[in-house]
């Protein structure tokens, strides 16, 4: 049984120490905030769990193995370092920090410690985006020609982290997984409609290096809560809704042949559009979070790289926010990755 203690009591630290408390290798023991209304609200549900004020009560217990830190993302490098200081293995909310060197130093610090270091891309843990991934890779769609995303809501308003930083990574993660890699030139345009020091919404564009375009959309500040993804491909195309909870994934057996004939009136080019059926595939729903938590403490039990989200693919994640934020800031100039 691995003793975990989870580092902030905010929105997602409630359902970390709930799906820890529930796995059967693991045991939530301890958590920690500076709000002591929310330490007593978690009491209340949890009351053999220890609570305190003082994250360092965590770090300094030496039956607890392994931390969850879910506090505010500007803490995330200095909470991670300090916790892997302390000998224990580390599951850290997105984004891994805030400038790609951090991350770096995240990165080396856990392997000098043989430490389990990961990221919480939980839409990597997601069983459509698990689903999707295997239909790209057995060449079912084709080449991938391009992609787009949509992630918005009215609020909730952040003030540690723009929309972009925020909601972004979400989709970033997703991507660079679905396309086996991270891309390699970005921009963007950002906008702070509220009058904040803040940028509410964002677009941004990325090139991968199979001539791949993606491009996402991220809002505080709008109409309906969106979750979707679009994935144009030679063969198939593909779209991707997590909240539709009756068929989050729809196959569309449409695309356009290529010919060198030439036809002189737009009738008969339709005839290159092949139009087919959409199908929605049979995916066994399972909650995201708790296959994170259950991949999390399998490598933790095994002491080994957690592949799917280690230091290495939140890295890359921050370096594409980082170009990114650069190209917003500069206007939208198109900035390499390296």
């Amino acid at each position: 049984m691995i003793k975990v203690g989870i580092i902030g009591c905010g929105y997602w630290g409630p359902n970390h120490i709930r799906i820890f408390s529930q796995l059967a290798n693991s045991q939530a023991v301890m958590c920690a905030d500076l709000d002591e209304n929310r330490l007593a609200n978690v009491k209340d549900l949890y009351p053999n769990l220890q609570t305190t004020t003082n994250y360092k009560d965590i770090l300094t217990n030496d039956e607890i193995r392994a931390v969850c830190i879910a506090s505010p993302t500007n803490t995330h490098f200095n909470l991670t370092k300090e916790a892997l200081e302390h000998g224990k293995h580390v599951l850290v909310e997105k984004p891994l920090a805030l400038h790609t060197k951090e991350c770096q130093e995240l990165k080396e610090l856990a392997e000098k410690k043989k430490l389990v270091l990961m990221v919480g891309h939980v839409f990597l843990f997601n069983s459509s985006i698990q689903w999707l991934k295997d239909y790209i890779k057995a060449g079912e769609m084709g080449q991938i020609y391009y992609a787009y995303c949509t992630r918005t809501n009215l609020g909730p308003f952040r003030y540690d982290v723009n929309a972009l930083w925020d909601l972004a990574p979400h989709d970033i993660s997703i991507l660079n997984y679905l396309f086996e890699g991270s891309p390699i030139n970005v921009s963007g345009r950002g906008q702070k409609s509220l009058g904040s020091s803040l940028e509410d919404l964002s677009f941004a564009t990325m090139e991968y290096e199979q001539g791949i375009i993606a491009n996402v959309h991220v809002s505080w500040l709008d109409p309906k809560k969106v979750r979707q993804m679009t994935i144009v491909g030679e063969k198939k195309m593909v779209t991707w809704d997590d909240l539709d909870g009756l068929g989050p994934i729809k196959l569309y057996d449409k695309h356009v042949e290529k010919t060198s004939t030439y036809y002189a009136t737009y009738g008969e080019f339709q005839l290159l559009s092949k139009e087919g059926s959409i199908t929605l595939p049979n995916i066994s729903a399972s909650e995201p979070l708790k296959a994170q938590g259950q991949y999390f403490m399998e490598c933790v039990e095994k002491v080994k790289n957690p592949d799917l989200a280690d230091a290495q693919k939140g890295l890359e994640v921050v370096k594409t926010l980082c170009g990114i934020q650069e190209s917003m800031d500069l206007k939208g100039t198109c900035v390499a990755i390296i």
